[in-house]
């Protein structure tokens, strides 16, 4: 008790802003690996670095031995198996407000006719049943999925993005790509989400939408062939069935981030997930 006395009295105030800071991180770290594959990693991490300890304290040398091998390998093998977290980390960090300005750059009074032309183009496909993925860039550049389709640099409208998605069409397959009040690109292709766990209902469409918002703060829309069913894709979460009007105010707060301190999206989805556990 005295020792943890003296080390209280002992402190300085920038001790206290160091243990702050480290956890901090610690917590950022903890709620960037949630619900991801890192975190069975950690928790097997943990184990063995849990087994090493009590092994060389009962003095069992070699599984001691034998542990602390693979954990110093393991340094070198973590860099390799945490690729995405860690990519998805330092793109966490770039995304920061100290070195980026506001990521989508529309003038106020243009924004409601951008969502006007996306939810139109979106309620149009659906009520056809034409099948359609569309991607919003945000503060991750997608240059490199730009460059794997058709650049078409129009100004948005529901005209363009409803004749892009027709059957049969050059472009028809692969993702639109806007940004800002463009649609950069179509027929582009994106990386497939690796989650396992998604039913096996959902097709190619959907699960290209999970793996783009996986990979970066862009925001997927989706609409089914088969059902003519609305979804969207969000950092890493997929939401289904959502109506006209849910998906113009998700779009209101992709082109407006600042106006609400909790996206609509994401209370749209606490109510989803409510309903289904009811």
């Amino acid at each position: 008790m005295q020792f943890f006395q003296e080390l209280f009295f002992n402190m300085r105030i920038r001790d206290f802003i160091d243990i702050a800071i480290v956890a901090f991180a610690f917590y950022k770290l903890f709620m960037l690996i949630r619900e991801t594959r890192a975190e069975q990693l950690v928790k097997g991490i943990l184990v063995l670095f849990v087994a090493t300890k009590v092994s060389e304290w009962i003095e069992l040398h070699t599984v001691q031995w034998i542990l602390e091998k693979t954990m110093t390998v393991g340094v070198i093998a973590l860099l390799i198996v945490f690729q995405p977290e860690l990519r998805r980390a330092l793109e966490y960090i770039g995304r920061s407000r100290f070195f980026t300005k506001s990521f989508i750059e529309v003038k106020d009074e243009d924004i409601n006719h951008i969502v006007d032309e996306i939810v139109e183009a979106t309620a149009s496909l659906s009520r056809q049943k034409i099948g359609a993925l569309i991607v919003i860039e945000r503060e991750t550049g997608l240059n490199e999925v730009i460059e794997t389709g058709t650049e078409i640099n129009g100004l948005i409208s529901s005209g363009l993005l409803i004749n892009i998605f027709i059957p049969n069409t050059p472009l028809h397959d692969g993702a639109v790509i806007v940004r800002d009040n463009v649609v950069r690109a179509a027929g582009c292709f994106l990386p497939l989400t690796e989650n396992m766990d998604l039913s096996k209902e959902l097709g190619t469409r959907h699960r290209a939408a999970l793996g783009i918002s996986e990979r970066s703060d862009a925001i997927s829309l989706i609409v089914s062939e088969e059902t003519g069913a609305i979804s969207v894709a969000d950092n890493g979460k997929l939401s289904r069935y959502i109506d006209i009007k849910t998906l113009r105010q998700i779009l209101l707060e992709v082109y407006k981030p600042n106006e609400q301190k909790q996206s609509l999206f994401k209370k749209w989805r606490q109510s989803d997930e409510k309903e289904e556990a009811e």
